[in-house]
């Protein structure tokens, strides 16, 4: 027998720093995730540890560089992965970092909310680098301005076609950067409001069709961006009948959390370079 796939590293690494900004703190929650990749053969199959960096060792780099300042994390997860393959020969590095957000409560400055959603950022460094931006858990609903007809049935079809309905969905976006990004809080800001502008502003015949304008509008105002991966469940909203009550309805659903549809594609420039699959995962 020989080995195939092989990697391992450190997950789930959780620190929290406080710094000071313009007079007011500012906390950095972030969860880490490390993992390495490159000739383990001989740990794998004869159990020679000369070649594995201890995961404990891992986490320790880890906080030490975050020690220094994390920044934005899409500059910490490159700085983190620059550490490995700098210093472990013929090693490659993946470094995923989740961010949550807290934000101040105006009451008093050492005082915080978490915010709804989740920054994300991955780097991978070896032969190349290859840098990724996402958010996750990203509240959408629109309840106009979407409609769902025109689909292919079949003998077990059932559902009715409509010109309006209500669409909501809890998005999960990243995109590739081409290169290293001079800001990364602008950039990612920008990003996000291209989404949630075009999502509330896009006449939308399926949730596929608002994915694609989603990306593509990403693309269109971000020379930066190579590709943008999109994963919205349909979070469905069925109208109640009070007909049988003898009451009219007036714009009242039921929302049904499952199932659901899962609408999940990307939007990517022609002739883009393409990360490696491990970047995306």
């Amino acid at each position: 027998m020989e080995l195939g796939f092989a990697r391992y590293g450190k997950a789930e690494i959780r620190l929290l720093q406080v710094t000071e900004e313009a007079g007011r703190e500012r906390l950095w929650d972030l969860t880490v995730w490390v993992a390495l990749e490159g000739d383990f053969d001989t740990a794998y199959r004869l159990g020679d540890n000369s070649q594995i960096l201890p995961t404990d060792s891992q986490k320790n780099a880890v906080l030490a560089l975050a020690n220094e300042g994390v920044g934005e994390i899409e500059g910490f997860a490159l700085r983190v992965a620059r550490h490995f393959t700098a210093s472990l020969e013929g090693v490659g590095a993946r470094v995923a970092v989740e961010e949550r957000p807290w934000e101040p409560l105006q009451a008093a400055p050492h005082a915080f909310r978490q915010a709804g959603e989740v920054r994300q950022a991955v780097a991978v460094s070896r032969d190349a680098e290859w840098v990724l931006s996402g958010i996750s858990g990203l509240e959408l609903l629109k309840t106009s301005g979407s409609e769902f007809r025109g689909f292919r049935r079949d003998r077990y079809t059932t559902l009715e076609e409509t010109s309006d309905r209500i669409l909501a969905t809890s998005l999960q976006a990243r995109w590739l950067h081409g290169g290293t990004v001079g800001d990364w809080a602008s950039s990612r800001e920008s990003v996000r409001h291209l989404l949630l502008e075009t999502f509330a502003r896009h006449r939308s015949r399926s949730l596929q069709h608002t994915l694609f304008a989603m990306g593509q509008a990403v693309l269109e105002a971000r020379p930066e961006v190579l590709e943008v991966r999109l994963s919205m469940p349909n979070r469905h909203h069925f109208p109640i009948d009070l007909g049988p009550l003898g009451i009219e309805s007036r714009g009242l659903y039921f929302p049904d959390d499952r199932p659901y549809g899962l609408i999940q594609g990307g939007v990517r420039r022609p002739g883009a370079a393409a990360a490696p699959a491990w970047a995306w995962e």
